[in-house]
């Protein structure tokens, strides 16, 4: 089955990885960009680039609607209330940092920091890090062998000491929707502060914040199909409140003196120095680029790729699928071979998949694994790319093997 993408040719990467014999499949690690964001990255340089929220000449106040602009795309896209509800980082581990720094005077000795066996290091460290500083229990919500938390045992483990729960939408290397319904309501219900890491999660399908109910959810913007350097933070705006500043600079200030100082609320108030100011604006394109799509057709295709990719690894001899993936990666391992090594061989046949750990080192060390291959798709994948890989990937284990 050829399964093409409609929207291959809106990504002008794809043609360069074409015609120098690559095949692009770490979508997970970071997307290829649609021309409408380069185009729109350009324009912004080559038109006069200026600061933002500071200057009352015309191009400063055409950046800053521009950059507004693109806060307001992304209140509409998560159905936030406001658009101060989104704070804009450097990226989503940055944007794990401050809530960890930002949200420590809300704790004290023997709190329950809560989140899962699934997380990726961004949603890992911080909290570690926090618990240590203020003296917390950090506790680890188990896995099913599907990949997904243990809801028996979450139940047990969520109890009246849990003061925060973080935990990921999607995960980076099992590729399952975590239930996160049911653990946000059993959170909600200690009265502990909720946060939803939507890295994977937020390039497969809209997702209604509001309705989810999360205190705060974080994202990136270089995976959702727009530039490096951009990290989005959602927050209710009771949860926002209960920030304190971390990084102190220009624009986020109300008053100052040489010895003390007044702070703007959320968002400027969280958004210390000069921004990324192009990089949001080309994310404002990525973002009406993605409106303008029929979703429906695009996770069909998604889907079907998925199932693609899962039916030729579990028919090739020795292929261990990590979990029970569901959407968009499949990880696997294959008995006799370093993970290192047929990473290796595809990569001198033109294929970018990832091997290793993939930013989840305790992850694997419950698996019992030193690593393993990620395969992961995108919007402009196809079937031929598929079949690149599985060619590859033949070859690869006859040598190996």
């Amino acid at each position: 089955m050829s399964l093409p993408s409609p929207w291959r040719a809106d990504f002008p990467a794809l043609a360069a990885f074409s015609a120098s014999g690559q095949t692009y499949l770490d979508n997970a690690a970071t997307a290829q960009k649609p021309q409408a964001m380069l185009d729109c990255l350009l324009h912004y340089y080559a038109n006069g680039a200026a600061n933002v929220h500071r200057a009352q000449h015309l191009p400063g106040e055409q950046a800053t609607r521009a950059f507004e602009a693109t806060r307001e795309q992304l209140a509409q896209w998560f159905n936030a209330a406001s658009a101060a509800q989104i704070i804009f980082t450097r990226s989503a581990t940055e944007a794990f940092n401050l809530l960890a720094y930002g949200l420590q005077q809300h704790f004290k000795p023997g709190d329950e920091l809560v989140i899962s066996a699934a997380e990726h290091h961004a949603n890992l460290l911080p909290w570690q890090q926090l618990a240590l500083r203020q003296q917390l229990k950090l506790v680890v919500l188990p896995l099913t062998p599907a990949g997904t938390v243990d809801l028996a045992q979450a139940a047990q483990l969520i109890g009246p000491r849990t003061r925060l729960l973080a935990v990921t939408q999607l995960s980076n290397v099992l590729g399952a929707w975590q239930p996160l319904a049911q653990l946000l309501s059993m959170a909600q219900a200690q009265g502990a502060i909720t946060v939803v890491d939507g890295a994977q999660g937020v390039v497969h399908g809209r997702h209604d914040l509001a309705a989810l109910g999360c205190d705060f959810y974080l994202c990136s913007s270089h995976k959702l199909y727009g530039p490096d350097g951009v990290g989005i933070l959602y927050g209710r705006p009771e949860a926002l409140n209960k920030l304190a500043h971390w990084q102190f600079g220009g624009e986020m200030l109300q008053q100052c003196d040489y010895h003390s100082a007044s702070f703007r609320p959320a968002p400027l108030g969280f958004e210390a120095g000069t921004p990324a100011i192009g990089a949001v604006i080309a994310l404002g394109a990525s973002l009406t680029y993605l409106a303008s799509l029929d979703g429906p057709a695009v996770s069909q295709h998604e889907a079907a790729l998925h199932r693609q990719l899962l039916t030729g690894l579990k028919q090739r001899a020795g292929v261990q699928v990590l979990g029970e993936p569901e959407v968009a990666l499949v990880s696997f391992s294959v008995a006799g071979v370093h993970h290192a090594d047929l990473a290796q061989l595809l990569s001198e046949q033109g294929i970018a998949v990832r091997a290793g750990q993939h930013c989840a080192m305790p992850l694997f060390q419950q698996l019992g694994l030193s690593g393993a291959l990620r395969v992961s798709l995108g919007l402009y994948n196809d079937g031929n790319d598929l079949q690149n890989f599985f060619n590859a990937l033949d070859q690869a284990l006859e040598l190996l093997r």
